[in-house]
């Protein structure tokens, strides 16, 4: 081999790379074998998962792809999907690109590869259960599935194919946040049509009856949950929500505060209302209400405002509650809140989150590290009988309660 030599000649193929944002890592990719015969200089040695498709995590250097094998035209398709649910702003893995072209040493053509970027700290349902989650946390993942379908369906988005295995779950604050992993059956419409979104719920609900099923039949969920109760679950949880999120109020001109109450219960299910639709009758004695346009991260955009910290909804508000703990305890209610949280910042979150030895960073991304430790400060204080500092309480965390938990920068499904 020679410097500036085409690498797709030296394979002997036509190999064709369509990329969002090239990494030139990827043509040294082993392009030339299926992914089940990748070695472990790229692969991430995790056990496989259940997946209609084959897919490896490969690394590259600093980077993480998840690596699909399936058939051109549903791959490009994909791609194109997944890219515009990132325009969008929706919790979707972010498309890399798609490798066409391939061929066997034999000259057999090979499946199509979708690539896409790994979700760090993200699990797939069954690690979940591998991971310490325990059969009273699926209420949990259920609200985590209704969110992000309501996103989705607010979006335009009809999704064709709701299921547990198309999601992959962060932990958000002891709650869990859930991002779409799998567009292939996706739709983009001006708006979701009752008809839609009563489809997605149905087959949701159906395939989370048999995924629930199965992790009974493997012993990883208790005989004694219901998956007949957990369907009936989604569908109330979704339809509850949908109805705070889209649902008209009327009312009197006298009770114009409504308007305000509205908009404050939005921004506690942690929604920014952009637009309000009022309208008000033929003598002006009554007024109908409506939100037009939600989207959830209100409490996301506050934290990221003050401090430029970037997490999970549930994640901001706990540390939105501990900058303002900060501030009662330091007596800085007359400062700027700006330079307030700015103190907090340097003065507690970053050296606590740092405290965290080097080997154990991939158990779990800081701000859930921060959540847990201010968790694991109220159980000491409560046994102490006064309260802990912070400080002392994330040491003990971190020699206590970390080297138990699993890695989970990089999870695969388990059997």
């Amino acid at each position: 081999m020679h410097d500036g030599a085409d690498p797709r000649t030296l394979l002997g193929m036509a190999l064709r790379i369509v990329a969002s944002r090239p990494d030139p890592a990827l043509v040294r990719l082993p392009w030339q074998l299926p992914l089940e015969e990748w070695g472990d200089e790229y692969v991430v040695p995790l056990p496989r998962g259940l997946s209609r498709h084959v897919v490896r995590i490969v690394r590259l250097k600093s980077k993480v792809y998840a690596v699909k094998e399936t058939q051109e035209p549903i791959a490009f398709a994909e791609y194109r999907m997944l890219r515009d649910l990132q325009r969008l702003d929706l919790p979707a893995v972010k498309a890399q690109g798609v490798v066409t072209g391939r061929k066997a040493a034999d000259g057999s053509p090979l499946p199509t590869a979708l690539l896409t970027e790994h979700l760090l700290y993200s699990l797939p349902y069954r690690s979940l259960f591998s991971h310490g989650v325990t059969a009273d946390r699926i209420p949990s993942l259920v609200d985590a599935i209704v969110v992000l379908l309501a996103r989705l369906h607010l979006a335009g988005f009809y999704w064709g194919d709701v299921s547990l295995s198309n999601v992959l779950f962060r932990r958000n604050a002891g709650e869990f946040a859930a991002y779409l992993v799998d567009a292939e059956t996706g739709e983009l419409h001006a708006s979701v049509s009752d008809r839609m979104r009563e489809y997605d719920l149905t087959l949701g609900g159906e395939n989370i009856f048999a995924e629930l099923m199965d992790l009974q039949a493997s012993g990883k969920v208790s005989d004694k949950v219901d998956a007949r109760e957990v369907v009936e679950l989604l569908h109330e949880r979704y339809r509850v929500l949908m109805d705070e999120l889209t649902g008209t109020e009327e009312f009197g001109l006298e009770e114009m505060w409504r308007i305000e109450q509205r908009i404050e219960r939005l921004n506690e299910l942690g929604f920014d209302v952009d637009e309000i639709d009022i309208i008000t009758d033929y003598d002006g004695q009554r007024v109908q209400v409506q939100p037009k346009v939600v989207d959830l991260g209100h409490h996301a955009r506050e934290l990221q405002g003050l401090t430029g910290l970037s997490v999970e909804e549930n994640q901001a508000r706990r540390l939105l509650n501990d900058i303002a703990a900060y501030t009662a305890s330091h007596d800085l209610g007359r400062e700027d809140r700006q330079v307030v949280a700015s103190r907090w910042l340097t003065g507690v979150y970053e050296p606590i989150t740092a405290m965290v030895p080097d080997e154990s960073s991939s158990k779990l991304e800081p701000a859930e590290r921060f959540h847990e430790i201010l968790e694991h400060r109220w159980r000491l204080s409560e046994q102490a009988g006064h309260e802990v500092d912070i400080f002392e309480a994330a040491r003990d965390w971190i020699s206590q309660v970390l080297p138990q938990r699993p890695d989970e920068a990089i999870a695969r499904d388990e059997e």
